[in-house]
């Protein structure tokens, strides 16, 4: 993964740290997809709590210069919020989906930073 990527993702896992999601990763796909570089996942505590953290990470990225191409207006109430930067894409999920969809084992030949 380029250095600016990983430097990008570095950030948006310490802000997503910052508000209380947990157990962020960021996992380098460079290696095993063409269409982005890495993903950031974390798992939020609500509903509530995912559409706070989703609403204020827009700052960030727009600070960081990403742009994003799918921007909802308001995050959906299933408890999954993909945010596609391109070359980063945040997800942002309960701790129900996340265990049930298991990215980082479907990707499990992708290495953690």
């Amino acid at each position: 993964m380029r250095k600016e990527i990983e430097e990008k993702a570095q950030k948006i896992k310490e802000y997503l740290e910052e508000h209380k999601v947990k157990d962020v990763v960021v996992m380098d796909l460079t290696p095993d997809c063409s269409w982005t570089d890495c993903f950031v996942v974390g798992t939020v505590s609500s509903v509530a709590h995912l559409k706070g953290v989703a609403h204020q990470m827009w700052g960030l990225l727009k600070q960081l210069g990403l742009e994003v191409s799918n921007r909802h207006k308001t995050p959906g109430d299933d408890g999954w919020e993909l945010v596609d930067c391109g070359d980063i894409v945040v997800h942002l999920m309960s701790a129900e989906l996340r265990d049930f969809y298991n990215l980082e084992k479907l990707w499990k030949k992708t290495e953690e930073l």
